[in-house]
């Protein structure tokens, strides 16, 4: 029979077959306007008042068809009633990456392609941000962007493809810097620099496309190092304390998703996202390309089960990019390439 099992590198091993959890799914939960369709779905997040913020790449009518703006900031009231554009216009999103609301329903906006990192005020204006916006005819600060060419040399104050945002209970914050500069860093809740941590590689502290970014109430820093097939956790000084590897054997014949399939293709999946419940006791979600399965953990990395497959239909998921956790079991997704967002209610009762 198939299973699933978890390793944890400097902690007790975990083998077992967890279930898959049964789970239901509505495809359509925001009502946009007539005249709007979703393209690309980066990212989801909830604040305290039930309120859905959508990061979305639409179609664009103006400008290349490469490198053109494409950053949509949607929000939808609780009763997924669409209600507003965020940010139209501001000068730091073009190709934006990630949304986290923070616990004063402020919203982050972590943009990829101009290297800044934005706090809007729930009013939607812009506060404060991080970074820089290159211009178009200097010099770059980091001219061997990327993961292909040699790492580049870290720059404090400066980011290099970031990707996420998140807060631990003293308001510091955490940004995984992540295509470029493979590491972590942490500013202060006024925006001024502490430290960072990490370089490109795969020893323990190193990273390969940190990817998403996480902090849970005990202030442990959860890194979804992709590319490196992993989430690393560290305390808040980047203090490494442990690895959680996914092995999730799965039927490599079966081919719905983006890519060649390697011949060697490991079993241990890839962590492209991670949430972290705001209960007592917290749960981990996390997700993988392929074989496009949720995971639910708990803090200790142990698998309690999986949600879905890769797939175009009902219930199945094509890139994973973001997740929502806004209760143990209601699960926002961001269906990246199914152009689309799913909200799940997981059943654990009915797990076998």
């Amino acid at each position: 029979m198939k299973f699933l099992s978890l390793i944890l590198i400097a902690a007790p091993l975990f083998a077992q077959e967890p279930p898959r959890i049964p789970f239901d799914s509505n495809a359509e939960p925001l009502k946009l306007p007539a005249d709007m369709n979703f393209g690309e779905v980066l990212g989801i997040t909830v604040n305290s008042k039930g309120s859905v913020v959508v990061l979305n790449h639409p179609g664009t009518s103006s400008g290349p068809l490469y490198g053109a703006v494409s950053t949509q900031l949607l929000e939808f009231d609780a009763a997924g009633k669409y209600l507003r554009e965020i940010g139209k216009g501001v000068y730091g999103l073009g190709y934006s990456h990630s949304v986290r609301f923070d616990k004063y329903d402020n919203l982050w906006v972590v943009d990829k392609g101009t290297m800044s990192i934005m706090k809007f005020n729930p009013a939607g204006r812009v506060v404060m941000n991080f970074g820089r916006r290159e211009e178009g005819p200097d010099e770059h600060r980091y001219p061997a962007a990327g993961r292909g060419g040699a790492a580049p040399v870290h720059v404090d104050g400066y980011f290099n493809g970031p990707t996420d945002v998140a807060w631990d209970s003293k308001d510091n914050i955490y940004i995984s810097d992540g295509y470029g500069n493979s590491r972590v860093a942490k500013l202060d809740k006024h925006g001024d620099w502490l430290k960072s941590w990490g370089s490109r590689g795969t020893g323990p502290g190193q990273f390969n496309l940190p990817h998403n970014i996480a902090v849970d109430k005990q202030d442990n820093v959860y890194v979804a190092d992709r590319s490196n097939r992993r989430i690393q956790v560290f305390d808040v000084e980047g203090t490494y304390l442990r690895s959680i590897t996914m092995v999730a054997p799965f039927d490599k014949k079966r081919h719905p998703t983006l890519g060649n399939t390697p011949a060697n293709l490991p079993d241990e999946a890839q962590a492209w996202t991670i949430c972290i419940t705001n209960t007592s006791p917290q749960y981990i979600y996390t997700s993988d390309e392929n074989p496009g399965r949720i995971y639910k953990m708990g803090l200790d990395g142990k698998m309690l089960g999986y949600l879905g497959e890769s797939g175009h239909e009902a219930k199945q998921f094509n890139w994973v990019h973001a997740l929502a956790c806004p209760t143990e079991n209601t699960i926002w997704v961001a269906d990246m390439n199914n152009w689309r967002i799913q909200k799940l209610t997981v059943h654990p009762e009915k797990a076998k």
